[in-house]
């Protein structure tokens, strides 16, 4: 009895490596080559979802997608947009070989305002005014923090499986706020992660 039970636990592990290995051979492969901490820290956009940031786009979290032609955007505050249009084959493993180019823009004189952000989980999305601003992780801890301008702000914190958190920050000059949230489980149609704005 023991034996046929161990003989069917073995047959079903068999079967179903056979059926994972038949499903990534359909399915494509994103393989992020990221240079510098800008390259590794910057957002993912693929076919208009926020994924992740490029380093952690890896093992468990690796991309995979069905064939066919997609649209792979990675953004990063103080650079260029760096777009991608690939044309998936089957089973490919295709490499997005990142070389982000600083855009010239510098941050405003007068963004004299401090925002701290300490949220759970810490990879997620931060969008100031539907603009990609970073990481949780980059605005909270020692010495971390984003500078606004003061005045209004809608803050915007979002990762795929979370509900976002929304809020409106109205800064003076000077002035030092923090954020505290923790975002809870969620759908992904509920999580509003196909927000792509720049």
């Amino acid at each position: 009895m023991f034996r046929s039970g161990l003989l069917l636990v073995f047959a079903l592990a068999f079967f179903s490596s056979i059926s994972s290995a038949a499903e990534n051979q359909v399915l494509a492969e994103l393989r992020f080559e990221a240079h510098n901490r800008a390259e590794k820290t910057a957002g993912v956009w693929v076919d208009g979802q926020y994924v992740g940031y490029a380093q952690e786009l890896t093992g468990r979290k690796k991309v995979l997608l069905l064939p066919g032609k997609h649209e792979i955007v990675v953004r990063q505050p103080w650079y260029a947009d760096y777009v991608e249009h690939p044309v998936l084959e089957p089973g490919e493993v295709h490499p997005i070989n990142l070389a982000l180019v600083k855009d010239g823009h510098r941050p405003r004189n007068d963004a004299t305002g401090e925002l701290k952000i300490d949220a759970s989980p810490a990879r997620a999305a931060v969008f100031v005014d539907n603009v990609f601003a970073g990481h949780v992780n980059e605005f909270g801890g020692v010495g971390k923090a984003m500078l606004l301008t003061p005045g209004a702000h809608h803050l915007r914190i979002a990762l795929p499986g979370y509900l976002p958190f929304e809020t409106v920050v109205d800064l003076r000059p000077h002035q030092k706020l923090k954020i505290e949230t923790q975002l809870e489980k969620g759908s992904v149609q509920e999580s509003g992660a196909l927000v792509s704005q720049k």
